[in-house]
Parts: structure tokens; C-alpha cells; sequence
């Protein structure tokens, strides 16, 4: 396949660059720093040396010439090496650091501040559809999702099957995070009923049988190792009673699709309806990282049973989002919006649906779910009519 150009943009100053496996962070930095002097921290002969003296990585980095960028991949593997780091860059010689990273859970588990904030924190995401333009496929990103690393395979099925399985034995069981890989295992297949859905920490730990805390410091690993976000309540001038619980995503829909067991009585359209809110998902993340995280993404649900899948809000932007597996729209999905509109006028609002017409019914802008996702590019508004 070849190398699709990304909107993730670099700096010029030092920084993290976190993002889940497969993402295409290397292939980013080998395209952008091709002078760059890498540090790979999976190849194990590496991973022994700084593991064993931490400060080599000063001596390496003294060496250099002014200026030079020194990415070190997977830096979570040996946390020590952000000490010498942050003291390198007080030193202050021009020196430029790229620390990639697919987890977080290590660094916070050894209180590293994350560099006192010297290093810009960025982070890489799956494909956005804009990205991969004619290529891109709403059914295949249903399936199998859109990671770089599954997209550009040959076999996506067999790789988004392994996907999980690599995360499990490289992250989880190697790193030593829970002390029964089966639990965890099963708590995967569990939490995967909830994409898209409120979240109930207790209901989850019921079904899986561990303690609430237990479940609780599961959730934690899945975020820290990048693969699942929660999106909050919005609250903000509220006017009805509302939900406290957040909602629950996979960071991608092939990711879902290989850990959702699947059986007679499951319905292929509600679990391709949560796969299609959690792309929707994702690429409203992508879109507001790549464009300086300005805006927050909330979901707004009444104790009364009105619901807007997603509301995004920042200093120019406030839209609230309703996405929906039906070729038809129902009037009846229009409700949550209607409610909503009610309570903020202000807000512009949209409902996606897997439709091939363009309507607006009742102040509310109907819009194909794929047009929309094609057209979402960073640093330009979330929907424009006319796109220059």
C-alpha cells in the first residue's frame, strides 16, 4: 500500500508522540526526520542496554551534532531515561527529542512528570477517511477499522484478529499490569457490550465477577494503553436532570468488531450501529488533536431518556450530533436534537445516517454519515456547506 500523506502535523520543539500500536507513528518519523538518530527500545539487544544504564543515553546524545533529532521509540519500555532526558534539556544545547510512545501506564506508575512540561504532548491517530480519500471504505472501516497497520496489510481480517492478542501478550502479560491475563481477557469481551453505551463500572464488574475496583483498574489499562476513551456528560447550563455516567469507546471499530463476541441472538445492525458511533468517535477525536485540541467532546443524555450522541464544544465551535445505522430517517431519531436544540439554541446540529440524500428536517441538517466523515479535516470547521 502506498504511504498515505497524514494531517498530524510535528514542532519543532521536543515532544511525546503517544499513540495506540499501529498508528504509523514510525513510519511519520522516518518520513519527516530522515537524518534523525533512533533509539528502538523493542529491539531487545537495545532495550537491554538502557534498561541496564539509563545514562547512556547522555553520553549518545552528547555526541551529536547540534541540532540533530533523537527520537526514542517506545519510551515507556525504560521510564528512567526521561530523568537524563529532562536534564539534557536543561542543558540547553539545541538539542531536539522525539519520545514516541503506544502507553502511558508505566511513566505515571513511576510519577514521572512528563518532562515538566519542556515536551509538547501530541498524539497519532487511526486514519481518518479524508486521509486515505479514495481508498477509504465505510464497510471495511466498519469491519476492520482503520488503523495503518491493518489497512495496509494484505489479510485485515487476520491482522485485526491478532491485533488485541499482540496487545495482550506485549503490553499486558509482559509488563505484568493484572495478574490473571484470563480475566482480562474476559473483562475485553464483556466492556465490549458497552461501546457506545453509558458505562456502569458496577454492572461490568458484576457480569465479569471481580470487584468493583478490580474492573475499575482495568478500564484504567485499557486507557493508559491507549485502547478505549470515555466520553462525559455535558453539563454545562444545564436546564434538565442529566446522567453522571460517561459513555464507553473502543478507539476503533475494528478493535470493537474482534473482541464483541457475536451469537444467534445478536443483531449484525445494532452492532454495526455501535461501530459506526464509535468511527464517528474517533475521527471527532483526530479531527480536534490535529487541530490544537481546542474543543471538548461530551454526549448529552436526560434522566427522562432524551439523547445526542456527541456534542463538541469549543471557543468558535458548538455542535451537537446524532448518528444513526438506517438508510431512513425516522423522525422519532430526531427527538434527542430537537431537545437539545430546545436547551441551546446556540448549537448547530447534525444527524448522520447511512442515507445517500442531504436533508434538513426540522432545523436539523440530515447528512450521509460517510460525506461527513470524508469532509472532516482539521483546522477547518466541523461541517462546512460549501468547503472551499
Amino acid at each position: 500500500m502506498e504511504i498515505k500523506s497524514r494531517f498530524f502535523q510535528g514542532t519543532n520543539q521536543s515532544s511525546f508522540l503517544f499513540g495506540p500500536r499501529g498508528t504509523g507513528k514510525s513510519t511519520w518519523l522516518r518520513q519527516h526526520y530522515e537524518n534523525a538518530l533512533l533509539v528502538d527500545l523493542l529491539d531487545p539487544e537495545v532495550f537491554r542496554a538502557y534498561s541496564a544504564k539509563p545514562e547512556r543515553i547522555g553520553d549518545l546524545a552528547r555526541a551529536q551534532a547540534p541540532g540533530r533529532t533523537i527520537i526514542i521509540d517506545e519510551i515507556q519500555k525504560v521510564p528512567d531515561l526521561l530523568d537524563v532526558v529532562h536534564l539534557l534539556l536543561e542543558e540547553q544545547q539545541g538539542r531536539h527529542f522525539v519520545l514516541t510512545g503506544s502507553s502511558a501506564r508505566k511513566l505515571k506508575r513511576a510519577s514521572v512528570d512528563l518532562l515538566a512540561g519542556r515536551a509538547l504532548m501530541k498524539t497519532m491517530h487511526p486514519f481518518m477517511a479524508a486521509e486515505l480519500g479514495e481508498s477509504f471504505s465505510l464497510g471495511a472501516a466498519l469491519t476492520t477499522g482503520t488503523i495503518p497497520l491493518v489497512v495496509s496489510s494484505p489479510n485485515p481480517e487476520e491482522t485485526i484478529r491478532s491485533y488485541v492478542a499482540l496487545y495482550l501478550k506485549e503490553e499486558v502479560q509482559t509488563e505484568g499490569l493484572v495478574r490473571s491475563i484470563g480475566g482480562f481477557s474476559r473483562f475485553l469481551e464483556s466492556i465490549s457490550f458497552s461501546h457506545g453505551a453509558i458505562l456502569n463500572v458496577s454492572e461490568v464488574a458484576r457480569e465479569c465477577q471481580v470487584e468493583r475496583k478490580t474492573a475499575e483498574g482495568y478500564f484504567s489499562i485499557l486507557e493508559d494503553l491507549l485502547l478505549a476513551f470515555r466520553v462525559p456528560i455535558f453539563s454545562r447550563r444545564a436546564k434538565r436532570n442529566l446522567s453522571s455516567h460517561p459513555k464507553f469507546y473502543y478507539f476503533d471499530p475494528g478493535v470493537f468488531r474482534s473482541v464483541r463476541p457475536m451469537g444467534p441472538l445478536d443483531s449484525p445492525q445494532e452492532v454495526e450501529g455501535a461501530a459506526l458511533e464509535g468511527l464517528v468517535a474517533e475521527h471527532l477525536r483526530a479531527w480536534n488533536a490535529y487541530g490544537g485540541d481546542l474543543c471538548k467532546i461530551h454526549f448529552w443524555r436526560t434522566k427522562a431518556g432524551n439523547e445526542v450522541d456527541f456534542v463538541v464544544y469549543g471557543p468558535d465551535t458548538f455542535y451537537a450530533i446524532e448518528v444513526k445505522n438506517a438508510a431512513k430517517i425516522n423522525p422519532k431519531a430526531l427527538r434527542g436534537l430537537l431537545a437539545f436544540k430546545e436547551d441551546y439554541p446556540e448549537a448547530k446540529t447534525l444527524f448522520l445516517h447511512r442515507g445517500k440524500e442531504r436533508l434538513r428536517i426540522k432545523d436539523v441538517l440530515c447528512i450521509p454519515a460517510e460525506e461527513f466523515l470524508m469532509r472532516l479535516r482539521p483546522g477547518r470547521p466541523l461541517w462546512e456547506d460549501n468547503p472551499a
